[in-house]
């Protein structure tokens, strides 16, 4: 490959301009508010963008059609689940998410929402639910830098140590530099870019092998059995696969978009146009690893790369089906969905420690300035960590995240909703809940997970949920103050609606 071939100038072009987003928004990055929630002024298709492509990381592309190029349709019960999952919480949880993290002084991050929400006088909520986020983003940051390693290393051919520095410089550079309004910027860009690639390319698969009959008989000569969603699988395979979208509702990336829309009323605009993109992205990715198949049987010679590792398969279609210069654009979408879940996942970790623990514990009083600073210092340091935990060049980006995910979900998901919707809710209930949810995935996943089959997030949420419910009853009922501010929210609400 030449010096100046199309591949490089493509992406060379793409991270430029990524770059110069970030440096627009730093002009309009005047507070910490700003760095960390961009002021709360995104619109809705801003805020349905950034948080599909927030959402969506690199597994969207390498992870998922890996699946379904090695195990057929039985995989795509995780994309039913996640739009489940994705629907409920844009219905249920975003609107009074957005209200209630702004009545409760303005709380800019998560554990400043528990802290606030029951009244933590001890801080214990706002450092354990800081804790699980540094240490779960750890891992699904790991994931990141993974999928844009395998990407640079793939197409430019360079060594995969080498290959991660490479794909993580350009989003750490524009996160660095304009916070939360460069990344949300970017994502509404990189979303654009996700769908694109992800609708064009099994489309010329399908075009290419004579069309969608010939594509699904090249299927059912590899294997009969990649043609049923329930072959193969168990009850507790498929509920695994759904629990997927469990998880939603406990993923602080995305709850942060909801935290800074620009008012309740934009969140119903926000879920259609945030839904449609979802479910067309999630249909391209299972189209690309099923008729993946049919593509490689048709064309033997070319699959020795993708049966070596099956998440390459986006990759080696796009190279093979398209012109470079179009190659370009469509391997660009891996690096699209590499950056925007990076960047945020770099910013929740940014502002849990500057805001939870800098600003909550050491320096309480520090300025704006001092803040942001702080906040950059705190991008460049995770992302250090995720490129040393990502060192294994055998690590499998969909593994990386289903943990992630998994932890998030148990630990956050039944406190965040119970929050919203249970004004008997208590601080206990709501650390005991973040405890055992971290704890039961963590355990299960060293214990249970190989011998049941059972995916970490179902027993995790379960015992999480009764945490919450149990410890709630026990000791000191929730404050008038705090029944009286989950009272004014549901008014609120209600007159939102009306």
């Amino acid at each position: 490959m030449s010096e100046f071939s199309p591949l490089h100038i493509t992406f060379a072009v793409y991270i430029l301009g990524m770059v110069g987003i970030g440096l627009a928004a730093w002009y309009y990055t005047r507070s910490f508010d700003d760095y960390i929630l961009g002021g709360r002024s995104l619109g809705p298709y801003v805020t349905a963008l950034s948080a599909g492509a927030s959402d969506m990381s690199g597994w969207l592309l390498l992870g998922l059609p890996g699946a379904l190029y090695l195990s057929g349709l039985s995989e795509a019960w995780i994309a039913v689940g996640l739009v489940i999952g994705a629907w409920a919480n844009w219905r249920f949880v975003a609107a009074p998410l957005r209200l209630y993290t702004e009545r409760s002084q303005n709380a800019l991050t998560l554990p400043d929402y528990f802290n606030q929400r029951f009244e933590d006088r001890n801080k214990l909520l706002r450092v354990f639910s800081a804790l699980v986020i540094l240490v779960f983003f750890a891992v699904y940051c790991a994931s990141g830098i993974v999928a844009g390693a395998r990407l640079f290393e793939s197409v430019f051919a360079i060594p995969y140590a080498q290959a991660m520095w490479f794909g993580a410089a350009a989003t750490i550079a524009y996160t660095f530099i304009g916070g939360f309004l460069a990344v949300s910027w970017t994502d509404t860009v990189q979303a654009t870019l996700m769908i694109f690639a992800l609708i064009i390319t099994p489309v010329f698969v399908i075009l290419g092998l004579g069309g969608p009959a010939e594509a699904v008989a090249l299927v059912e000569q590899v294997d009969p059995a990649r043609l049923d969603m329930f072959r193969g699988t168990t009850v507790v395979g498929i509920i695994s696969l759904l629990a997927w979208g469990l998880g939603y509702v406990g993923q602080p990336h995305i709850l942060a978009r909801f935290m800074a829309a620009d008012s309740v009323r934009s969140i119903p605009a926000a879920r259609r146009i945030g839904m449609i993109w979802m479910v067309l992205c999630l249909a391209g990715a299972v189209a690309v690893g099923f008729f993946g198949i049919a593509h490689f049987r048709a064309h033997p010679e070319l699959a020795g790369p993708v049966e070596a590792n099956p998440e390459r398969v986006f990759i080696e279609l796009a190279t093979h089906l398209f012109n470079p210069w179009v190659a370009g654009v469509l391997l660009s979408a891996i690096l699209a969905a590499v950056m925007s879940t990076l960047s945020c996942q770099l910013l929740v970790c940014s502002s849990a420690l500057t805001e939870d623990f800098y600003k909550g514990f050491l320096r309480p009083r520090a300025g704006q300035r001092e803040l942001v600073w702080v906040g950059r210092m705190a991008v460049l340091a995770v992302a250090l960590l995720a490129i040393w935990l990502a060192a294994d060049p055998d690590s499998r980006v969909l593994g990386l995240v289903s943990y992630a995910w998994a932890g998030f979900g148990a630990a956050f998901g039944p406190v965040v909703v119970l929050s919203l919707f249970w004004g008997g809710m208590t601080r206990n209930g709501a650390l005991a809940g973040m405890v055992t949810g971290a704890a039961t995935v963590i355990a299960w996943k060293e214990l249970f997970a190989e011998s049941t089959g059972l995916y970490e997030m179902v027993p995790g949420v379960a015992l999480a949920t009764v945490a919450v419910l149990v410890f709630s009853r026990l000791g000191a009922p929730p404050s008038p103050a705090m029944r009286g501010l989950y009272q004014h929210v549901q008014d609120e609400l209600r007159r939102s609606r009306d």
